[in-house]
């Protein structure tokens, strides 16, 4: 009789793609100043501050696997996708450092935040060099120019994204002047979806795909950096903190213009909400109007729609029928985790 094996999960895929990675990450970041990477490791959760081994996880690898899948999507063995695994992963270390600074975060993954556990000048200076790290990896890389132009377009999307972000919290709740539920879409896909789009894609380039083949797999990452978004900013009103690792109505109390509460203000049973939004000890109310007038729905719905959106693109690619399975099982959780 013969057995026919599952095919692996999400969370196996996610295992499997940090395996072929890790050691190369690690070992670029082994070449920055040791202080420097003292910096880096903290940040990625391998150590504690002075170096000690640490006890903490870092984060799900999501970018390294879709550079990993991009390029056996393109029918190469998942190695070939190894620099960009670790360029991609540099670079969003790099904007998580910088990010917590411009947001005042004090904390990441339950650990204080590296500006707040080193200093801001040398948090700065890590996430300088982790850039400069990405760059330099791509372009020792096959096909480097090639490969360096795509992760240049796809940061300078990050930026855009991340300055619509900021500016997001200068602007008011309601009136003209208001966050619409498009600028959201926009700007959630410049500071998410564009490093996801950019990992699969670049992953494929180094594969041996083609330019056409690779714009496919950069739009379905930029769909499910918009689906993955929604679904952070749902879990930041109603996650449990012991999974998410972020306090229970923490973006509330900011008052960030998350897309619940955008898609909420509109409606009459939500009516009080604005005089809610920013003010402590009331974020409790907040979520139960904000549900009242439909945003968890609403963001659910568009999440939803971002990942039927990301489907229909692979569905239509030329690509190897294993890894584009496993780009869907991987979409399917990151979307659906905790909800």
């Amino acid at each position: 009789m013969t057995t026919v094996q599952a095919p692996p999960s999400a969370t196996e895929v996610l295992a499997r793609c940090r395996g072929l990675a890790d050691p190369a990450l690690r070992g670029a970041v082994d070449r920055l100043h040791p202080w420097v990477a003292e910096m880096a490791g903290y940040s990625f959760g391998w150590c504690e501050v002075g170096g000690a081994p640490a006890a903490a996880t870092g984060g799900k690898g999501v970018r390294q696997a879709l550079a990993v899948l991009g390029a056996e999507a393109a029918g190469a063995d998942g190695r070939a996708g190894v620099p960009a695994a670790v360029a991609v992963e540099l670079v969003h270390a790099f904007s998580l450092l910088h990010d917590d600074i411009m947001d005042g975060d004090a904390t990441r993954r339950r650990r204080p935040a590296v500006w707040k556990a080193y200093g801001t000048g040398p948090a700065v200076l890590a996430g300088d060099a982790l850039f400069a790290l990405a760059v330099e990896t791509l372009a020792t890389a096959p096909q480097g120019a090639g490969t360096v132009r795509l992760l240049s377009a796809a940061l300078a999307d990050l930026v855009r994204g991340q300055a619509d972000d900021l500016l997001f919290a200068t602007r008011p709740w309601t009136g003209p002047e208001r966050v619409t539920p498009e600028e959201y879409r926009s700007m959630a896909e410049g500071k998410t979806g564009a490093l996801l789009g950019c990992a699969a894609a670049l992953g494929a380039v180094l594969g041996g795909a083609g330019e056409a083949t690779a714009g496919v797999l950069d739009r379905a990452g930029r769909h499910l950096g918009v689906a993955f978004q929604l679904v952070d900013d749902v879990l930041g009103i109603w996650g449990d903190p012991a999974v998410t690792g972020k306090p229970v109505g923490g973006d509330l109390r900011q008052g960030k213009k998350t897309y619940p509460v955008l898609a909420a203000l509109g409606s009459p049973a939500a009516r009080g909400l604005p005089g809610l939004l920013g003010s402590p000890g009331r974020a409790a109310e907040a979520a139960a109007l904000i549900e009242a007038g439909g945003g968890r729905t609403a963001a659910l719905a568009e999440a939803r729609a971002h990942t039927t959106a990301a489907r229909a693109l692979l569905a239509k690619a030329p690509l190897a029928a294993e890894a584009a399975g496993q780009l869907l099982r991987l979409l399917d959780h990151l979307v659906d985790r905790q909800l």
